[in-house]
């Protein structure tokens, strides 16, 4: 059997949620039945799939505003993507973000093929839009241009005007390399070597870009409350700025770090190629930010048998089995985020019974054979009708 071309396309140079996903798809699917391409500018996310065996087209995405020049830039991008498409033999185009699928959608009808817009966000921008309206006009056009929208959780379907047609994919990771049994104790040891904490020290984390969106300020306000009553307590906030925005949240939160007199008990470790020595540290693991479409790295956090603590909103009911996995609390509730950790810290039963069976859910539900297994038939079901 000859596999049929999927050509999949990315803006991003570097290395999100959204890539990750989109690397273990790609490397995941029966490349007996299906041949992934990947259309992605120059960076992390090419080299990756370089490296992974998948055929990349190497092609700059810029912004469509204030970056394309004209109009006419835009349109060679679609025509560039389309000519990939039919060189490859492609059986449809499907696109992992929006700014992507603006480039994609025009260019999947030029070769006449279908076009799976994969929405991974609540909004068209990074942010809840100021007008609604534009983001509303804008989601009908992908829908309609769209043969079939795929979305990561029922939240982002809700977000979208015909959420009742979107195919919902969770996404999955590797199992295998977020193995619990097989975790080693040096790592935390090496993390508590390297941000300076004591080894017996309680250690709670969370992990993001460092935007405001990912709720660092949130977690330094619970770290303050949080030290009153647990003054040997730790913490680690692990990411960076990956795709450069620089603006000055990093700054703003080195001041409040130090406003709420936590110096000497945060530790920044930056952007992390691995995480999982990091998660590994520590015993609580803490999602604060605002709604997330999905959120990758609880499912991470959970299958390495940690606690999950998060405000309740989003996708995260639909990950975290409050009271089982982890405990979530209403949004932006600082004070009872602080007692949920507080409550699994004092209760080391608790939050041991808790991270096994956030593991086995892990297991059960986002382990990435069972992602591909859906996305497989979905495109056999798809590309049937079309």
């Amino acid at each position: 059997m000859t596999p049929r071309p999927i050509l999949f396309v990315d803006h991003a140079d570097a290395l999100g949620g959204a890539e990750r996903s989109l690397l273990l798809l790609m490397a995941f699917l029966n490349h007996a039945r299906w041949q992934p391409h990947l259309v992605a500018p120059p960076g992390q996310l090419a080299d990756k799939a370089d490296r992974a065996g998948i055929p990349v087209h190497t092609l700059e995405l810029p912004r469509l505003r204030g970056s394309v020049r004209s109009p006419a830039d835009w349109w060679k991008g679609a025509g560039n993507i389309s000519a990939i498409a039919r060189r490859v033999g492609a059986a449809s185009i499907h696109s992992n973000t929006v700014r992507a699928s603006a480039y994609a959608a025009p260019a999947a009808r030029l070769a006449r093929l279908p076009f799976f817009w994969h929405m991974r966000d609540f909004w068209l921008l990074e942010a809840e839009p100021a007008s609604k309206l534009a983001d509303r006009i804008g989601k009908l056009l992908f829908c309609r241009a769209a043969a079939a929208v795929i979305t990561n959780s029922h939240a982002v379907a809700a977000h979208l005007p015909s959420s009742a047609n979107a195919f919902v994919l969770h996404n999955g990771i590797d199992l295998s390399s977020f193995d619990a049994n097989n975790s080693s104790p040096g790592n935390r040891e090496a993390m508590c070597q390297e941000a300076g904490f004591h080894p017996a020290a309680p250690i709670v984390g969370m992990v993001g870009r460092l935007r405001p969106t990912k709720g660092q300020h949130s977690f330094l306000h619970m770290a303050g409350k949080l030290a009153e009553t647990v003054p040997d307590c730790r913490f680690l906030v692990v990411g960076g700025d990956p795709f450069r925005v620089g603006d000055d949240y990093e700054a703003r939160l080195a001041t409040l770090c130090s406003q709420l007199g936590l110096d000497d008990r945060v530790h920044w470790t930056g952007q992390l190629s691995d995480v999982r020595p990091a998660l590994e540290a520590m015993d609580v693991f803490v999602h604060p930010g605002t709604p997330e479409p999905f959120g990758l790295v609880n499912i991470e956090a959970m299958a390495m048998g940690k606690p999950v603590v998060a405000f309740g909103h989003g996708a995260l009911p639909e990950i975290v089995a409050h009271g089982e996995t982890g405990i979530l609390v209403p949004p932006d509730d600082i004070g009872a985020l602080t007692e949920a950790v507080s409550r699994l810290l004092g209760d080391a039963p608790l939050s041991q019974r808790m991270g096994l069976a956030g593991r086995r859910r892990v297991e059960q539900y986002f382990g990435i054979e069972r992602t591909v297994a859906e996305l497989e038939a979905f495109y056999e079901r798809t590309l049937a009708r079309n």
